[in-house]
């Protein structure tokens, strides 16, 4: 039982059959562990060590156990062990690679997929798991609601890149694979020019570009050793996104920004500021206050991209 206990410590309190059985303790003596003594049965084959804690991760590496080798925690599961918020009433997702086998475990969503590519076990916090690109794509099968949050949390702790996401729907798109697309429209709504974006109101601010027509803008470009939300391409205007939330709460951060404010402007740079009410009350007035400015720092930029839309609308109306 010393042995059992060390092992189940660095495996989530628990302990298989198999294992035990490694480690010295007969078949015999395991049913008899299990009956009222230091273990407590989990699944078939799978026992917990009594009085250890009874975990959200204990449950989904329990299940993989049961289901046997090869088995990983997958979708709503995987989005959890990769430090993603889920739901506590989460089913526990899991893979069994092999289709032959048909594990039946109460309480478990077992998958048997067909597209095997990219599904190598990965291990994570101890359970076994698929990668999270593979995570992402099969969560957008059974919680299209909860891809852009799990995206969100998988590119801000730089798991993975934007790129490596891009190349991996790339190489399942057209195979009719559920989940595509909503890893798709997730992947538009968190990134902009293949950056990471980092609160909605820059997402509605390049909503508004476009919608307006606005000449082209760089996002998070870097200007006087600072990045920036925009920058006017080919101009020194710059477009910062005023969160209260991140800019007016913290007093350091109010203090950085005046700071870094100061240095753009004796960089030559012009600031516009925006606000989450104007972009989402007047966007018409944000779009005319950013064209005046244009037109008043960088009138030849302005007169190019004009003279480029109408080039453009001739051209499409032949």
């Amino acid at each position: 039982m010393t042995r059992l206990h060390a092992f189940a410590r660095t495996h989530h309190g628990l302990i298989d059959v198999t294992t035990a059985d490694r480690l010295g303790l007969s078949l015999a003596a395991w049913y008899r562990a299990l009956d009222g003594g230091p273990l407590e049965l989990v699944h078939p084959g799978v026992a917990r060590i009594a009085g250890a804690p009874v975990t959200r991760e204990q449950l989904i590496l329990a299940a993989v156990w049961a289901c046997g080798p090869g088995s990983m925690s997958s979708h709503r599961s995987s989005a959890l062990v990769w430090g993603v918020r889920r739901p506590m009433d989460d089913p526990v997702d899991v893979i069994v690679p092999a289709r032959s086998r048909s594990a039946r475990i109460e309480g478990v969503v077992v998958h048997h997929p067909r597209d095997l590519v990219d599904l190598r076990p990965v291990v994570r916090g101890g359970i076994p798991t698929t990668s999270p690109t593979r995570m992402l794509l099969d969560l957008g099968a059974v919680d299209r609601a909860g891809v852009v949050s799990a995206l969100t949390e998988i590119l801000r702790t730089r798991v993975v890149s934007h790129r490596s996401i891009a190349a991996f729907l790339t190489e399942h798109r057209g195979k009719g694979r559920h989940g595509v697309r909503a890893l798709e429209r997730a992947l538009d709504a968190v990134t902009i020019d293949g950056r990471m974006t980092d609160s909605p109101l820059e997402r509605r601010m390049h909503a508004l570009l476009a919608a307006f027509r606005l000449p082209p803008c760089e996002f998070h470009a870097q200007c006087a050793g600072y990045e920036v939300d925009f920058r006017v391409s080919g101009t020194h205007i710059v477009i910062e996104c005023d969160g209260w939330g991140v800019h007016g709460a913290d007093p350091e951060q109010f203090d950085f920004d005046r700071r870094r404010g100061a240095d753009l402007a004796a960089a030559g740079f012009v600031q516009i500021h925006v606000t989450w009410a104007q972009v989402t009350r007047e966007p018409a007035q944000v779009a005319r206050r950013i064209e005046a400015v244009i037109r008043q720092w960088a009138p030849d930029v302005l007169a190019l991209h004009r003279a480029a839309e109408k080039r453009s609308g001739r051209a499409s109306s032949r």
